[in-house]
């Protein structure tokens, strides 16, 4: 089977240990940077970059008949913040109150404290918790042209509650917030397994999203656990049994579209992926 990398950056941890294990299973492999082109179709495509060029490449996969995981719909709605709390919330669920405000500069007489993002969700965006008007004028001097959504601040433990969902096997960890430290830098990192319900609305975010491979940010609020956001196709980093599922879920799409079934070097390793995500539990590997 041919598996192709849409990725910036192939040499991710995961998408490299994804990639060990396909080629070592005798798959073939390819790297497609997010600006393409493609000359011939892989049997699936896991779509890491999430640039507007990937964006606009893995339409152009599906359109050919490839499968993408993600979609590039899927992917695409996960990026703009405002859409994502809007399908969240009719869904029912548990999403903080999200409104678009323009730019920082626009805002007038915010309720403080509050948490400001990206309207589109991309590496190194804005994310900060903003304190009193000092703050929202040295963020709007520094952010200016920054389309921006806001959120209530919501304190919780301190800890974000990080949770990663593949192909339906949940892992999982937590850290010091970055908002609740006030240091703009997420503090330690450690193993957390989450409740069988925290685990369960993971796996309710990937249905409403049409998710097969993404990351749900929590904090605790006062009556139960608020979503803050959902990214698709995230760094899954350091989590035993991860590019096992992922490997797995790969080329169960790929045979799907091929219309057959893997072969025994595939189901051996879907049994793995699925022994590891059981034996290991969701909070196993943090990084």
């Amino acid at each position: 089977m041919k598996v192709g990398l849409i990725t910036g950056d192939p040499g991710h941890p995961v998408l490299a240990a994804v990639a060990d294990l396909l080629v070592r299973r005798g798959h073939d492999v390819t790297t497609v940077p997010p600006a393409g082109p493609v000359t011939g179709l892989a049997d699936v495509y896991l779509l890491k970059a999430r640039t507007p060029q990937a964006l606009a490449l893995a339409e152009e996969l599906e359109r050919r008949g490839a499968p993408v995981v993600n979609s590039a719909a899927a992917t695409g709605l996960c990026q703009d913040r405002v859409r994502m709390a809007d399908l969240a919330r009719a869904a029912g669920l548990p999403f903080a109150d999200t409104e678009a405000v323009g730019r920082l500069g626009e805002l007038v007489d915010p309720a403080y404290p509050f948490v400001v993002k990206s309207r589109h969700s991309r590496r190194h965006d804005l994310v900060a918790r903003v304190d009193g008007p000092a703050r929202l004028r040295e963020l709007a001097e520094r952010w200016p042209e920054e389309p921006v959504v806001t959120q209530p601040f919501v304190p919780g433990t301190g800890w974000d509650q990080k949770l990663w969902v593949v192909d339906g096997q949940v892992f999982a960890a937590r850290r010091q917030s970055e908002l609740a430290t006030g240091t703009g830098k997420s503090g330690r990192a450690e193993d957390w397994e989450p409740s069988a319900a925290r685990a369960a609305l993971a796996l309710r975010v990937g249905e409403v999203f049409g998710l097969d491979v993404y990351g749900v940010d929590l904090v605790d609020g006062p009556a139960e656990p608020v979503i803050v956001d959902v990214n698709a196709f995230p760094g899954v980093r350091g989590r035993p049994g991860a590019p096992e599922a992922l490997v797995a879920l790969a080329l169960r799409v790929g045979a799907q579209r091929v219309g057959v079934q893997p072969g025994p070097a595939g189901r051996a390793l879907a049994g793995l992926g699925a022994g590891l995500g059981a034996g290991l539990g969701p909070g196993r590997g943090v990084g």
